[in-house]
């Protein structure tokens, strides 16, 4: 099967996959009440949700010495279960179990196909691959959240979820069927004694400071977007009293949004550099995030202003990907799982920020954390690009310090 048919056939099951994922932020209310929790509760059970990430790197290394297919699949069969175990017994229990196990399908399987597509598409051209497949990201608030809060409106909260589950075994068929086994390179005649390649990727990966400050991208600026996107929903419901059926609209908003960021990543990153890209969409974000509360006095002007920050995240987000694939291009695996990292680790510092802020200090400060955050991340994306020195500083003025202990010790009397 051609390389361009994959692309779009895995672009189009990855809408399975987000829906899950995504639509807890607009019917969080919603799923809140069904499971008798209160907003603040489940927040704190999504942050633990985020933090599961972390597990990233441990399976980024089997995609590189075992086979992308062999991750994808995993993923997939993660997903699957959460979703019907939520399906067959609906609770607080099964429900947190399938936020876990969607996170965890989400650390195995886009890695993988970011890696997976990064090993056969040259890099000039990688921008536009990785942007449709992103473009899964988007379609999943366009038409996956939606359909999803027309289930819930007509059914209740636990609708969704038998539904998902057929789609995740059927996914899980295509997958198997249309990716071809892969043999990795860096499985091949490994001498004993040596290091386990997995761990050498990781140490590879950890010690490398572009994929490092890469990686602070995309931790300050997960941080930054989760602020907002988990009290949209809130600030929406109580500004203007939106109710479900209003909520998914305003979600087809959002994803529409990020539509648009990944439909321009496709046009233009390729064009004018993948850290040029990212730049410009942090610069946009953070002025967005400041005049958010101001210019959403409205219920026109809040969603006008949703769209705007939710596009600029998305090209920043979908600049980067590319841009992180080739920092440690032998280890492509690796790198893209600990990239996810910082994307979850980032998402689950929000979560635990944004509700607690936005309850004392309102949406006005929260948009300012927003901005805050985001110049955290360009600072990180100049260090990346070697515009500024930091790290390689500090750790010169370290050696130079304790050579200079060193020389004084040893001329003491």
């Amino acid at each position: 099967m051609r390389i361009r048919t994959q692309i779009v056939i895995i672009g189009l099951l990855r809408v399975i996959l987000n829906t899950m994922h995504r639509m807890v932020y607009p019917f969080l209310a919603v799923f809140a009440h069904g499971l008798g929790l209160d907003i603040q509760a489940i927040s704190f059970a999504l942050a633990g949700r985020n933090l599961v990430g972390v597990l990233g790197p441990a399976f980024g290394p089997v995609a590189d010495l075992r086979g992308k297919k062999l991750v994808m699949l995993a993923g997939v069969a993660f997903f699957t279960l959460g979703v019907g175990l939520v399906a067959i017994r609906p609770g607080v229990a099964t429900f947190s179990a399938a936020l876990i196990l969607a996170i965890l399908s989400k650390s195995l399987f886009d890695p993988a196909v970011q890696a997976y597509f990064g090993d056969r598409v040259p890099y000039a051209q990688r921008g536009t691959a990785i942007a449709v497949i992103e473009m899964a990201w988007s379609l999943s608030f366009i038409a996956g959240v939606p359909a999803m809060g027309f289930l819930i409106a007509h059914y209740g909260w636990s609708a969704p979820f038998p539904v998902l589950t057929i789609l995740g075994l059927a996914m899980f068929i295509i997958i198997w069927r249309m990716i071809p086994h892969d043999v990795p390179r860096a499985a091949e005649g490994v001498a004993p004694r040596t290091p386990p390649p997995a761990w050498a990727n990781l140490r590879t990966v950890l010690t490398t400071i572009p994929a490092l400050a890469g990686i602070s991208v995309a931790l300050w600026s997960s941080i930054a977007n989760e602020s907002v996107n988990l009290v949209f929903g809130l600030w929406l419901s109580d500004s203007f009293g939106l109710q479900v059926a209003a909520l998914a609209g305003a979600s087809a908003v959002i994803g529409l949004a990020e539509f648009s960021g990944e439909g321009l990543v496709a046009l233009i990153t390729d064009r004018i550099g993948k850290g040029r890209s990212v730049f410009l969409g942090l610069a946009v974000n953070t002025v967005v995030a400041i005049l958010l509360p101001f210019v959403g006095r409205t219920e026109l002007g809040a969603l006008v202003g949703l769209f705007f920050f939710y596009f600029s995240f998305e090209f920043t987000l979908v600049s980067q990907l590319p841009m992180m694939s080739e920092t440690v291009s032998h280890a492509r695996g690796t790198v893209m799982a600990v990239n996810l990292v910082g994307f979850g680790v980032g998402r689950s510092v929000g979560a635990a920020l944004s509700t607690f802020v936005y309850t004392h200090s309102g949406f006005p400060v929260v948009t300012l954390l927003a901005a805050g955050f985001n110049l955290l991340a360009i600072m990180a994306l100049a260090e990346m690009q070697g515009k500024i020195t930091l790290v390689p500083r500090l750790l010169a003025w370290r050696r130079t310090l304790g050579s200079k202990n060193d020389t004084d010790t040893t001329g003491l009397p």
